[in-house]
């Protein structure tokens, strides 16, 4: 908290109190925006209206809902009706459910995506480590929903992962007529991050940092600077990708700047069961840490890179 320096004026005594300006007061609570969150999953029952009203009270403002399946992004539109303004949408088939695409998706998809609430394409992709759909399929649902993106010039939410160099090659014919692309989740290689950062794509970053042992990774990709803040985003991916603060690879000095505010939210709310996008501001506070950036600065750019690039209403 600032304090007054320079001269003293007259007539003030010792126990004058500290002074909150109004910028520092306005970040009580961190502007954030969660741009990844699977509020449709089970997990979740009955008391979404309660996960909502704890995101807002940690400072989320707005959340995007993803839809990963014809069923799930219809329900991610249907949640926006009941939260509006706070709860948005997208609209697609996750590389694992490539396999049950059938005729009539795509029309289906291109419904959904048309209403204002969806502002996204997504989450597709490619997943080649599992491979619960085939590679062959995997990149035929995609192209099906890249061209899709292009045609209703809305942006694309893209899942990889191990299948870096065949996202690229799609994206590239598509190039001259691509939106704006966000890697959801990026969990991949400093080198890989490099040229997704070179393509003007964005990168969603979650609490996979807390258990990336890897000396290639995302942490690599924060420290060492070659990502800048205007293409960054955060996402909670709830109810995965619980951001494990206590994990004993991470620096001291990330979880030394991790804030009492942030941690109760975190530790009352959150398990790795069932992640909330309450735990957003635990994740912004380890972004700025392996930046060596200040939290609000994190917050601020990466709420503002959200509104740009989805067309969120303020």
């Amino acid at each position: 908290m600032a304090t007054h320096s320079g001269n003293a004026t007259e007539g003030k005594n010792d126990s004058e109190k500290p002074v909150t300006s109004p910028l520092q007061e306005c970040y009580e609570n961190y502007i954030l925006i969660d741009i990844g969150a699977n509020l449709t999953n089970k997990k979740y029952g009955r008391d979404l209206d309660s996960v909502v009203q704890r995101a807002k009270d940690a400072g989320v403002q707005k959340i995007i809902v993803t839809g990963t399946s014809l069923r799930s992004s219809k329900e991610a539109l249907r949640l926006t009706r009941i939260f509006p303004g706070t709860l948005y949408s997208t609209a697609g088939i996750h590389p694992h459910d490539a396999k049950s695409w059938t005729e009539g998706y795509l029309d289906d998809l291109r419904d959904i995506a048309s209403n204002p609430e969806c502002v996204a394409i997504g989450e597709c992709g490619l997943d080649y480590n599992r491979d619960f759909s085939t590679p062959d399929m995997q990149r035929e649902v995609l192209e099906k929903q890249v061209a899709l993106a292009c045609e209703l010039r809305k942006p694309l939410l893209l899942h990889e992962r191990d299948a870096h160099k065949d996202l690229i090659k799609i994206l590239e014919k598509y190039k001259e007529n691509l939106p704006s692309v966000v890697i959801h989740c990026f969990s991949g290689t400093f080198e890989e991050a490099e040229s997704y950062i070179k393509m003007g794509i964005y990168l969603g970053i979650t609490g996979y940092l807390c258990k990336d042992k890897s000396d290639n990774g995302v942490r690599k990709l924060l420290e060492s600077g070659v990502i800048p803040l205007e293409q960054l985003m955060v996402e909670t991916d709830s109810p995965f990708m619980y951001p494990n603060t206590r994990a004993s690879k991470l620096p001291p000095h990330v979880k030394e700047a991790l804030t009492e505010r942030s941690l109760t939210f975190l530790q009352r709310y959150c398990t790795f069961q069932r992640n909330e996008p309450c735990s957003l501001p635990a994740i912004v506070e380890m972004v700025g840490a392996f930046m060596r950036k200040g939290p609000e600065e994190v917050a601020l750019a990466t709420a503002f890179n959200a509104l740009k690039v989805f067309g969120l209403s303020h």
